[in-house]
């Protein structure tokens, strides 16, 4: 029951953090049908409506009988605003990645360790997905949020899932960057395939230093003042 009940908390903050940090359900919009929400996480629906109770009991979900789960109308996510303020604002992109060096290694070092089997098997594939469209020249913007995004919320770590709409914009100006700058993309292949392997087995160390030399590739390879 103990392990039931850590999953369901689990799957709480992946669904607060699809409405803070992805933006994916706004105040007063619907979630989708268990069978639906339940399929994309992964878990029983029985576990999903628990993590819901959990998230009604907190103000952020309203359970309308006959009707469906919304998020409350009055819920705010100003906390996760105010973090935002940073990715908007007009900041050169070495700052960013320099936010990126400070975060992301230590993101990948407890994404290794605490990554259920299903969130390294999401992350391993978002990597296959990178590399697929790179090889075929197509904009890989949102799955590179996504990878990034997956590793973060490996960590089950609430405050690094805050952090995130910060990251993304230092991930956009390095995939923007890159684009013309070859020597950059094929790095990046390398660098992710070898960060991948060390999640695959689980190691922190090798893990957090993969990270480190990918962010610092680009520091190197991409005119980022």
């Amino acid at each position: 029951m103990e392990a039931d009940s850590r999953l369901s908390d689990r799957i709480a903050d992946s669904i607060l953090s699809m409405i803070t940090v992805e933006k994916r359900f706004l105040p007063g919009s619907k979630l989708p049908n268990e069978n639906v929400l339940s399929q994309e996480l992964k878990v029983s629906r029985t576990t999903l409506r628990e993590a819901i109770r959990i998230l009604a009991t907190g103000g952020i979900l309203e359970i309308r009988r006959g009707k469906g789960t919304f998020v409350r109308e009055d819920f705010k996510t100003s906390k996760t605003e105010e973090l935002s303020v940073l990715a908007t604002a007009k900041v050169k992109a070495k700052d960013l990645y320099e936010m990126r060096l400070i975060f992301e290694p230590e993101a990948a070092y407890y994404a290794a360790l605490r990554a259920t089997e299903e969130e390294i098997q999401r992350i391993l594939a978002l990597g296959e997905e990178i590399e697929k469209r790179i090889r075929l020249k197509k904009d890989r913007t949102e799955v590179e949020q996504a990878f990034h995004k997956s590793i973060a919320r490996a960590t089950h770590n609430e405050f690094m899932n805050q952090l995130m709409p910060v990251i993304y914009e230092g991930i956009n100006k390095g995939v923007r960057l890159s684009q013309v700058h070859e020597e950059a993309v094929q790095a990046t292949l390398v660098d992710h395939k070898i960060l991948m392997d060390f999640l695959k087995i689980r190691n922190g160390e090798g893990a957090r230093n993969a990270m480190r030399i990918h962010i610092l590739h680009a520091m190197e390879q991409l005119p980022l003042e």
